[in-house]
C-alpha cells in the first residue's frame, strides 16, 4: 500500500502544528529535499578578482545547485576547509 505524500501548508504555524501531532511514518517522505540553513552572521566582505570564464562556471554550477553564486562560493570554501581538517588528523 502506498503512503500518501505530506500535505502542503500555507504557513509555518500550520506545518508546526501538523508535525507536533502527526505520525510522519505514515507519509511518503521520498520527495523531500535536503535543506541547509545558515545561522552565522555574514559580517565580513571579500573582494575577489577572477577570470570571467571561471565566474561564469561558478554561477552555472550555483544555478544547478539552486543557490546564489556567492553562497555557492562560501559553501565550497567551507567544504574545502573541512576536508583539509579531516586530512590533518
Amino acid at each position: 500500500m502506498r503512503k500518501p505524500p505530506l500535505p502542503t501548508f500555507a504557513t509555518d504555524d500550520e506545518a508546526r502544528r501538523f508535525v507536533e501531532t502527526a505520525d510522519l511514518t505514515q507519509f511518503d517522505l521520498s520527495g523531500g529535499e535536503r535543506v541547509q540553513y545558515e545561522f552565522q552572521a555574514k559580517d565580513a566582505n571579500v573582494h575577489l578578482r577572477m577570470p570571467q570564464p571561471l565566474l561564469d562556471a561558478v554561477k552555472a554550477e550555483a544555478g544547478r545547485a539552486g543557490m546564489p553564486y556567492q553562497r555557492f562560493i562560501r559553501q565550497t570554501l567551507e567544504r574545502a576547509l573541512a576536508a583539509g581538517q579531516r586530512h590533518r588528523v
